[in-house]
């Protein structure tokens, strides 16, 4: 059995799961409400305050789906209730970032400031000119979000310059020396 898999999705109150005859899963809580579409093998029940997810035989697919199913429920279940957040640092002289509305304004050293729309079920905060907070209820929509901002610079290995994640730890490189 898989570890992740068999262990129930606990229910917190108000929060409500419905599960359609086909497999669609609908998670409305607090924060708002995810849907999605889930393999078509994979039986999920909810029974008293609990989401249970069984798989129907020991094939590899289905090994795997197991775990994934019960990862995706329980990550809907968490984004409804407290939500998702990636912090991200802009490390650079001039690098900043501010909020126009809905749009989020970054100078990172180009010839035209970076102007990103907000998704739909995303916002965005800048607590301070070089750090920018993605928030949303949706764990996979909020890591695409703050990657594609991330993209825009990298950080790069010899002075740290770029974009890069709060917790993320950046690899130096020494630089050239010359010979004498």
């Amino acid at each position: 059995m898989s570890r992740i898999g068999k262990l129930p999705v606990a229910i917190p109150s108000g929060v409500t799961v419905n599960v359609t005859p086909d497999n669609v899963v609908t998670v409305k809580g607090p924060k708002g409400q995810l849907t999605r579409t889930m393999h078509k093998d994979i039986k999920i029940a909810v029974e008293d305050n609990s989401v249970l997810v069984t798989r129907p035989s020991d094939q590899k697919e289905h090994r795997a789906l197991h775990g994934l199913t019960r990862a995706l429920i329980n990550n809907m279940v968490n984004g409804v209730t407290e939500g998702y957040q990636k912090t991200l640092e802009l490390i650079g002289v001039g690098y900043r970032a501010q909020i126009q509305g809905k749009k989020l304004v970054m100078s990172l050293g180009y010839s035209h400031p970076v102007e990103i729309e907000a998704v739909e079920g995303i916002t965005f905060e800048t607590p301070a000119a070089n750090k920018v907070v993605v928030k949303g209820i949706d764990k996979e929509l909020v890591g695409a979000v703050a990657a594609d901002i991330r993209t825009w610079r990298k950080p790069e290995p010899y002075k740290g310059k770029g974009i890069k994640y709060d917790n993320e730890v950046i690899r130096r490189k020494e630089g050239k020396t010359g010979k004498k």
